[in-house]
């Protein structure tokens, strides 16, 4: 009995040394993990989108700080340049105030009181010089704007084309401030066609009054006291 008895004990130590040797498989407890597992990724997979979220942003930040890579504030500052040359050319009366004052009293002094024949002819001639040369000037400062008009046809279409393709705002605002820029330019340079066109009307006008005060003091010379002419 002792024997048989030993030999079933030994029998079931065996089967439950056995049993302990497999592992127990536990199905919610996996469903648990996994579903713990899903979650980590999700997060991870949220702070990659938030970085690279992050990082367009920066991008378009860079873009809309990105300076524009042009100017033509040399070619808008040369024609300047240009039309303030051509009106400081003036021969006979400038534009300088001081100058233009001192200059305007010798063409047209407005009185000729007992000034001879010669002296008459010659500021006659002397007006006549000034008027032409003041058109003359005139026609020099259009021809100057209309050079510089037409090279400001190619210089608006590049500058409006690298507005409407600029990369950021940045790029677009320096842009449209050359473009602004352009726009004043041309109407400086009218405001000079302007200055220099009433000049020369100025002085048409001024040369036909002072002709005519020359005229009376001809006639004034020539009819003299009157005693001639009376009895």
């Amino acid at each position: 009995m002792s024997a048989k008895l030993f030999a079933a004990l030994l029998a079931v130590v065996l089967i439950i040394g056995r049993a302990e040797a497999f592992t127990v498989y536990d199905p919610a407890n996996h469903a648990q993990n996994v579903l713990q597992a899903a979650r980590a990724l999700e997060q991870i997979n949220n702070q990659i989108r938030s970085l690279q979220n992050q990082a367009t942003m920066l991008q378009n930040m860079a873009r809309q700080l990105q300076r524009l890579d042009y100017s033509s504030l040399g070619q808008i500052s040369s024609a300047l340049n240009r039309i303030d040359g051509l009106m400081i050319q003036a021969d006979s009366i400038g534009f300088d105030l001081a100058g233009s004052d001192a200059a305007w009293q010798r063409t047209y002094p407005g009185t000729y009181r007992d000034a001879d024949a010669a002296s008459l002819d010659q500021q006659a001639d002397i007006q006549w010089q000034s008027t032409r040369a003041a058109y003359q000037q005139t026609m020099r400062v259009q021809s100057g704007i209309v050079t510089a008009i037409q090279a400001d046809a190619p210089l608006l279409a590049d500058l409006v084309n690298r507005s409407q393709g600029a990369d950021g705002s940045l790029q677009a605002q320096q842009a449209g401030n050359q473009l602004l820029a352009l726009s004043i330019k041309q109407q400086m340079q009218l405001q000079s066609l302007m200055a220099a066109q009433y000049r020369a009307d100025a002085e048409t006008q001024a040369a036909i009054a002072e002709a005519n005060a020359m005229a009376r003091e001809r006639t004034r010379q020539f009819l003299g006291d009157g005693r001639a002419y009376s009895r």
